[in-house]
C-alpha cells in the first residue's frame, strides 16, 4: 500500500469519526432518569444471592488443596523475615487460615478483616510477638494512607510476621518504594483459588439494592449481646432520647447518591450524651465513652452528623418501631 493509499484511508477513517458523533448527537435523548430504577430490598438481594449454586466446587477444592505443597516455602519466607502477600482471581480467606493453623503453631494471629467498610487497628498494637493476618489488605476500610503507613510500620517490627491478601489490580499503588521494599517487603504468592468470595461479599453493599431496616436491626441485634453491660447502658440513653422524639421521625430526605428515601432522626449531642452517662455513672471519662462510640461505630450501629451549632451529633439508623423493638428484646 502506497502513500497516497494511506493518506485516503486515514481520511476515510477521520470523516466517519466526525459524522457518527455529528449524528450521534442529533439523536433524541431518552427522558428516563436514574432515579426511576427499581431498587431490591437488599436483605431479599442477598438470601438470592446466597442460594446460588456454586460451580465447580470439586475443581475449586483441588486447586487450593495443591497450595498446600507450597507452605514449607511460605513459612520459610516468613522466618527470613518477608512478608508474604498473596494474590489472584478468587479469595484467598480458607487458604490463608489454614496456612496461619498449620504452619504458623509459634506465633499468636492476630487476624485484622480489611473487606470490612470499617476498620478498627488498635487491637494489634496489643500484641508485641505475633503474626498479623489480614484479609483484603487493600479492602475499603484499610486504603487510606494512614492505615497502610501504620500497618507497614507494624510490619517492620523485629519481632512481628505479617501474611495478606489482595484483590484490587490497583492495589500497589497502595504503597511506595520504601514501604515495599523495606517496611513490609512483601514475598509474593500468585495464589488464584477462583474460591466464591461469600464471606468478603457479605459486608459488600449491592449497588441495585436499598438498606432495608431489617438488616440494620438483625446486625443489631448481633453486636449487642456481645458488648459489656455499660456499652449496652449507654446504647440505650441514646435509644431513649431518639425515641423521646416521635415527632421528629417521620420527616423524610431525598439522597442523590442511593436514589431512595432514608428516615431522619434527631440526633443527640455527644456533650449530652457525656452529661446522662456520668450521671447514671456508665462511663467515668470522656475517653470510656468514645471507646463504646467507636465500637458502635465499628458495627454501624450509630451515625454521626455535625448539626448547626457545629456539635457534633449521634443518631441511631432505625426506625422507631424497630428501635423499640430491639430495646426490648436484647437491652
Amino acid at each position: 500500500m502506497d502513500e497516497d493509499e494511506i493518506e485516503v484511508e486515514e481520511f476515510g477513517f477521520s470523516r466517519n469519526y466526525f459524522l457518527a458523533k455529528e449524528l450521534g448527537s442529533s439523536k433524541k435523548k431518552s427522558a428516563r432518569k436514574l432515579s426511576e430504577i427499581y431498587l431490591v430490598d437488599e436483605e431479599e438481594l442477598r438470601e438470592v444471592a446466597a442460594n446460588i449454586e456454586p460451580k465447580h466446587e470439586k475443581e475449586v477444592n483441588d486447586l487450593i488443596s495443591s497450595f498446600k505443597s507450597l507452605y514449607s516455602e511460605w513459612l520459610f519466607a516468613i522466618r527470613c523475615g518477608f512478608a508474604l502477600l498473596m494474590y489472584g482471581f478468587g479469595s484467598k480467606k480458607a487458604l490463608i487460615e489454614d496456612f496461619t493453623t498449620r504452619s504458623l503453631t509459634g506465633y499468636s494471629v492476630v487476624v485484622v478483616n480489611g473487606y470490612l467498610q470499617s476498620i478498627n487497628l488498635k487491637q494489634v498494637f496489643i500484641y508485641l510477638f505475633c503474626c498479623i493476618l489480614v484479609h483484603n489488605i487493600d479492602g475499603p476500610g484499610l486504603r487510606d494512607s494512614d492505615s497502610q503507613q501504620c500497618l507497614a510500620s507494624i510490619a517492620a517490627c523485629s519481632h512481628v510476621r505479617m501474611v495478606a491478601s489482595i484483590d484490587h489490580v490497583n492495589a500497589p499503588l497502595l504503597w511506595d518504594k520504601m514501604m515495599v521494599h523495606t517496611q513490609f517487603d512483601w514475598f509474593s504468592c500468585h495464589v488464584p483459588t477462583f474460591a466464591p468470595y461469600k464471606v468478603e461479599a457479605m459486608f459488600f453493599p449491592f449497588i441495585l439494592a436499598h438498606g432495608g431496616s431489617a438488616q440494620s436491626v438483625k446486625t443489631a441485634s448481633i453486636v449487642l449481646p456481645s458488648l459489656t453491660p455499660n456499652a449496652q447502658n449507654v446504647f440505650k440513653v441514646l435509644a431513649e432520647h431518639q425515641l423521646a422524639h416521635p415527632d421528629e421521625e417521620g420527616k423524610f430526605f431525598h439522597t442523590l447518591v442511593s436514589h431512595f428515601y432514608l428516615h431522619f432522626h434527631v440526633c443527640m449531642p455527644i456533650n449530652n450524651l457525656y452529661t446522662t452517662c456520668r450521671e447514671r455513672f456508665l462511663v467515668s471519662s470522656q475517653v470510656t465513652l468514645n471507646s463504646h462510640l467507636t465500637e458502635f461505630k465499628d458495627h454501624e450501629l450509630i451515625k454521626t452528623k455535625r448539626n448547626s451549632d457545629g456539635q457534633d451529633c449521634l443518631c441511631i439508623p432505625l426506625t422507631n418501631e424497630a428501635l423499640q423493638k430491639l430495646i426490648a428484646e436484647i437491652i
